[in-house]
């Protein structure tokens, strides 16, 4: 697969307000970072690493579907996988799990009661 991220050497992440936005089809209180990459989900082509935060208590009400892989690091917080629409019922998570999912595979809703941040790296693969 080739990779096509600049070089970046150790830099500080802002954790504050700086570079974070809501994703596209998320509720507010989920925000994304984008570290390195980008992921063209048109063309099918890309890579990015990215982290993700929940403000506590914001959950999904639907499950995610998406044609890329995507690898999940769960670095602080809690993360509750499979609640109903009304953020109820899942397993919780706690820091140091990890995810990987192929493309296809249908995973949530998620639910965060103190608020998280996970790590994801989301790429396609070669073709």
């Amino acid at each position: 697969m080739a990779i096509n991220k600049q070089h970046l050497e150790f830099f500080p992440v802002d954790m504050g307000t700086e570079g974070w936005h809501v994703p596209a089809g998320y509720p507010e209180g989920i925000e994304q970072k984008i570290l390195a990459g980008a992921l063209d989900e048109d063309a099918k082509s890309g890579n990015r690493t990215r982290l993700l935060r929940f403000a506590p208590g914001v959950f999904t009400t639907k499950p995610f579907v998406h044609d890329y892989w995507e690898e999940v690091y769960l670095v602080s917080g809690d993360l509750t996988v499979g609640n109903d629409e009304n953020g109820k019922g899942g397993e919780s998570f706690s820091p140091n799990t990890y995810a990987c999912r192929p493309p296809g595979a249908y995973h949530g809703p998620f639910k965060s009661e103190q608020g998280c941040v996970l790590l994801e790296i989301h790429y396609y693969d070669e073709g």
